[in-house]
């Protein structure tokens, strides 16, 4: 009876342990099967805050660079009533780049305008105020400072060194802040490029990274994640896409530091009223192949070249030794001088070529 007693205890004890042995493996059968795994995929979301690197391409990169450098600007416009009470007209909304733990922020001209206060929202979410530094209606630049602490910054890059084609990323506030930080892609698709030879202060970088109303002032920014420009205008006509131009980072380098020094722009003046030949075919009028350069049209009677022999129907054609066949490279050679500066201008008259050296005025 014993010996049954212990027979029976051990059998009932292989039983369990087959048992167990039977629920582990068909456990992990069951967690395996691709059924179960497409489950397990649904109910247990993997968050492991690592990108592999495929994704983390070198746009992302840039992005986490500079997006935090870009910040929303609004501005509010005011005006008086018939009883000389202070009423809200308007509001604008922008956006800008911090490019200096100052808390200086670049922007456009045509965002901030007149106003001397606006509010600045940083990538936060926290809105500070700002004081308007300085702004320049001829290059749509302006800059406006706010004072906090440990302000992201984004780094400026060279954008003489731009090739078209590479990648181009936009970042900024398109149709207001409720989408503030928006990227944008795309690649440059011209550099050097005239919008409007008769007003624009430089060339511009064109992109078709999606650039709308609220980008200005906001970054255009290249694959190593350093700034190349200040996006400024979008042609938005009926079929035309893909049309967006930045102000490049060189040229606006030496504004955004006169705006914080002085202010406004100390701009050189030469005092002349002129055309180049694509201008002048506009309207009709056009001169012999052989003649090259700028031509004249009136002279400033109280400016830099009154008393020289440079007047109507003269053609400049260099300064400094090098050649200018458009108003863009008159303005170029120009405004890289201060105010002051000796320039030498070569220049014909009737078929006779003399040079001549004046020096630069303040434009008023």
């Amino acid at each position: 009876m014993k010996n049954r007693k212990y027979i029976i205890i051990i059998g009932a004890l292989l039983l369990i342990i087959v048992g167990l042995l039977g629920f582990f493996i068909g456990r992990e059968y069951w967690n395996g099967s691709p059924e179960n795994t497409q489950i397990r995929a649904l109910d247990e979301p993997k968050d492991d805050h690592v990108l592999a690197n495929v994704r983390n391409t070198s746009i992302v990169q840039a992005v986490k660079q500079v997006g935090p450098a870009v910040v929303g600007i609004t501005t509010r416009v005011y005006d008086r009533d018939i009883f000389n009470r202070r009423v809200l007209v308007g509001e604008s909304v922008g956006s800008g780049v911090i490019f200096d733990q100052k808390g200086y922020i670049a922007t456009n001209y045509h965002v901030v305008g007149e106003s001397t206060e606006v509010n600045v929202l940083l990538a936060s979410g926290e809105t500070v105020a700002g004081k308007v530094v300085g702004g320049d209606a001829a290059t749509d630049l302006a800059v406006v400072k706010v004072e906090a602490q440990d302000l992201p910054v984004a780094e400026f890059g060279d954008s003489d060194s731009l090739v078209v084609g590479e990648p181009a990323i936009a970042i900024g506030n398109p149709l207001g802040l409720e989408l503030r930080g928006t990227v944008t892609v795309g690649v440059i698709s011209a550099v050097n490029r005239i919008v409007n030879p008769l007003e624009q202060r430089f060339p511009m970088i064109q992109t078709d990274a999606a650039i709308n109303q609220g980008n200005s002032g906001g970054a255009l920014v290249n694959a190593e994640g350093r700034v190349v420009g200040i996006n400024s205008i979008k042609i938005a006509n009926t079929g035309v896409e893909g049309l967006g131009f930045a102000i490049p980072i060189n040229s606006a380098r030496p504004i955004l530091k006169e705006l914080i020094e002085h202010g406004k722009v100390r701009r050189a003046y030469l005092g002349l009223w002129a055309v180049d030949r694509t201008i002048a075919a506009r309207y009709g009028y056009e001169w012999g192949a052989r003649e090259n350069g700028i031509l004249v049209m009136r002279v400033d009677p109280q400016g830099p070249l009154a008393g020289t022999d440079i007047g109507p129907q003269c053609f400049i054609t260099a300064v400094d030794g090098a050649a200018v066949t458009t108003l863009a490279e008159l303005r170029a050679r120009i405004d890289a001088h201060a105010v002051g500066d000796e320039v030498r201008l070569t220049y014909r008259y009737d078929g006779r070529e003399d040079t001549v050296t004046v020096r630069l005025a303040e434009a008023k």
